[in-house]
C-alpha cells in the first residue's frame, strides 16, 4: 500500500484521480438506468438490451475518432463539446417517451458523444508520474473506477425505484455535467498536449499487444455487460437486490485490484486473472439467490480491475506517446462492442430461456477471454524489471505553461 500512498503525494494525482471518476461516473449508473427505463416502457428485456446496445455502438465508433482529434484541436474543446452533446441527448432519452427505433437513434447520438475522459487521462498519467510509479497508477485508477460500478449500480436502482427511472438518468446528467466541468478545469488537461499522430487512423492496432489488448477487453466488458443484464433479470427492477449484487461483483474487483497491483506484469498475467473472472462467472450459472450469487461474483470481481490493469500497461509500454490516446480509444471501442454483443444477446436468451441465458453469455464471453490471452502469450509484453511508459516520439512534445 506504500506504493499507493506515494502515488497520492504526488502532485496532482489525487486531484486529477478524483476529477475523472466523477467525470465517469455517469457512464456507472447510464446503462442499468436505460435498462430499467427502457424495459419498463416497452415491457420487454430484449428492447432494452437493443437499446443499450445501440448506446455502446455509438460508444465504440466515438472513442478512436474522438481521441485523435484530441490530438488535433486539443483536449479542453472536445471534451467541452461532447460534455454538451452527450448531456443533452440523455436528457431528451429521459424525458420523451418514444417508440424502440428512437430510443435507439439517441442511446446512439448519446454513446456517439461519450467525453473521451479516460483516453485524455491516460495519456496525462505518463506526464504526471516517474516510470516506476506508472504501473501502479494504472493499478490504482482500474481499482478506483470500480467505485464507479459498486456505488453507480446502487444508486441507479435506489433512485429508479423510488422515485421512477427517468430520474435515474437525470441523475446521471447532473453529475456529468459536475464532473465533465471539474475534469475539464484540471489544470493537466491543459497543460499536456498530445502531438498530433502521423500515421493513419487504425494503424496502431497493427501492433499485436495493442490488438490483444483491444480483443481481451472485448470479451471482458462483453462478459460483465451480459452479467449485468442477467443479473437484473433474476432480481427485477422493483427493488435494491440487482443493485447490491452488481455493486459487490465491483467491490470484488475494488479488492482484487488493490491486492494484486503491485504484482510485476509477466506473459502470464492478464490469462492468470481472466481466470479468474471466468471461473467466478461459470460459477454463478449455478444460483440464483441473492447471497450465493454475491458470493461467487465476488469471487469474479477479484480478476477484473487486475485485468483491465495489465491491459492498460500492454498498451501503454507498446505505442508512442502521440498513438497512446487513440490506442486508448481502440480499446475503448472494444470493450464497448463487447458490451453492445454481451447485452443484446442477453436480452434475447432471457426472452427465450429466462435469466439464466444472460449467464450462459457471460460464461462463454469470459472463457473466450482466457483463452485468448493463453493461447496470444507470446505477444504478450514481459514488463518484470521494466516500466510501462509510453515509447518517446522523436520530436519534442509541446507541455503548455499556461
Amino acid at each position: 500500500m506504500s506504493a499507493y500512498s506515494s502515488l497520492l503525494k504526488t502532485t496532482g494525482v489525487a486531484r486529477i484521480i478524483l476529477a475523472q471518476l466523477v467525470a465517469r461516473f455517469p457512464f456507472g449508473m447510464l446503462s442499468l438506468a436505460f435498462l430499467l427505463h427502457v424495459e419498463q416502457v416497452t415491457g420487454s428485456y430484449a428492447a432494452a438490451g437493443i437499446v443499450l446496445a445501440a448506446s455502446s455502438v455509438g460508444q465504440a465508433l466515438a472513442g478512436p475518432l474522438t481521441s485523435r482529434w484530441m490530438g488535433t484541436w486539443g483536449m479542453r474543446p472536445v471534451l467541452v463539446l461532447t460534455v454538451i452533446v452527450c448531456g443533452v441527448t440523455v436528457t431528451a432519452v429521459a424525458l420523451i417517451e418514444m417508440s424502440v427505433p428512437w430510443y435507439m437513434a439517441l442511446s446512439f447520438l448519446a454513446g456517439l458523444s461519450t467525453p473521451p475522459v479516460q483516453p485524455a487521462v491516460r495519456t496525462i498519467y505518463p506526464k504526471m508520474v516517474n516510470s516506476k510509479q506508472l504501473t501502479p497508477l494504472f493499478s490504482l485508477d482500474a481499482s478506483a473506477q470500480e467505485i464507479i460500478w459498486v456505488l453507480g449500480p446502487v444508486i441507479t436502482t435506489f433512485i429508479s425505484t423510488q422515485a421512477g427511472t427517468e430520474w435515474g438518468i437525470l441523475t446521471a446528467v447532473g453529475i456529468l455535467a459536475v464532473g465533465g466541468t471539474w475534469f475539464i478545469a484540471s489544470p493537466e488537461v491543459g497543460r499536456v498536449r498530445i502531438p498530433r499522430s502521423k500515421r493513419k487512423i487504425g494503424q496502431v492496432l497493427k501492433r499485436p499487444p495493442v490488438l490483444l489488448a483491444t480483443v481481451v477487453g472485448f470479451l471482458l466488458i462483453g462478459a460483465c455487460s451480459a452479467l449485468e443484464v442477467g443479473v437484473v433479470a433474476v432480481f427485477g427492477h422493483d427493488g435494491l437486490e440487482a443493485g447490491i449484487v452488481l455493486g459487490i461483483l465491483s467491490l470484488g474487483s475494488l479488492t482484487g485490484g488493490l491486492a494484486l497491483g503491485h504484482i510485476a506484469i509477466g506473459p502470464w498475467a492478464l490469462a492468470r486473472r481472466m481466470f479468474i473472472v471466468f471461473a467466478g462467472i461459470a460459477l454463478s450459472t449455478l444460483f440464483d439467490g441473492i447471497v450465493a450469487l454475491s458470493i461467487v461474483l465476488f469471487v469474479a470481481g477479484i480478476g477484473i480491475a487486475p485485468a483491465l490493469t495489465v491491459l492498460f500497461a500492454m498498451v501503454s509500454s507498446s505505442v508512442k506517446f502521440s498513438d497512446t490516446a487513440e490506442a486508448y480509444g481502440w480499446m475503448g471501442t472494444g470493450q464497448l462492442i463487447g458490451a453492445a454483443l454481451g447485452s443484446a444477446v442477453a436480452g434475447i436468451l432471457i426472452d427465450s430461456n429466462g435469466a439464466i441465458g444472460a449467464f450462459w453469455a457471460a460464461t462463454a464471453l469470459a472463457f473466450l477471454g482466457f483463452m485468448v490471452p493463453l493461447l496470444g502469450k507470446r505477444w504478450h509484453p514481459d514488463l518484470r524489471g521494466r516500466d510501462a511508459s509510453p515509447i518517446p516520439d522523436t520530436e519534442p512534445i509541446l507541455i503548455q505553461t499556461s
